[in-house]
């Protein structure tokens, strides 16, 4: 199965090596270039038990890293968005990388996708995500179907 997991933090990054340890083709997105040239380099930024030799073992074979958020999510069948939802000042969860994420998503989807939020959000936050792809799709006055799954919500 062809997977872009966006997202390189500790969930993402490990949702993705473990995916492409079984055997899937997975490409893991984050925005942030450094991180994405030291993963490409075998610097791996969070320890987890066993992750630099499964990182290591199928990097440029089932496991790519990359910025191009629109080449991983037209390559691939499932979308897992695994960014951050830090807590923000007012003690809410930040969902502004998650929505950025529902945006892009929606920007460059171009066929039937399943989009799965593995962040951590708050109960009802799929409707949001759902509109925000819908709305992104509709600007380009297409019609793309797309599913949308929630580990959490």
């Amino acid at each position: 199965m062809k997977i872009a997991v966006i997202g390189t933090g500790y969930v993402g990054l490990v949702t993705g090596a473990c995916f492409s340890e079984m055997g899937n083709n997975v490409i893991c997105v984050d925005v942030n270039e450094q991180k994405i040239k030291k993963l490409n380099n075998g610097i791996i930024p969070i320890y987890e038990p066993g992750l630099k030799e499964i990182i290591e073992e199928n990097s440029n074979k089932t496991l790519h890293f990359t910025t191009d958020s629109k080449f991983a999510i037209n390559e691939s069948e499932l979308v897992f968005m695994a960014v951050g939802t830090p807590m923000s000042a007012n003690g809410s969860a930040d969902l502004s990388a998650v929505y950025k994420v529902a945006e892009e998503i929606g920007k460059h989807i171009t066929s039937h996708k399943i989009v799965i939020s593995k962040s951590t959000v708050p109960v009802g936050t799929c409707s949001k995500i759902k509109e925000i792809i819908q709305t992104e799709i509709n600007k380009r006055k297409e019609s793309i179907s797309f599913e949308l799954k929630s580990l959490f919500d």
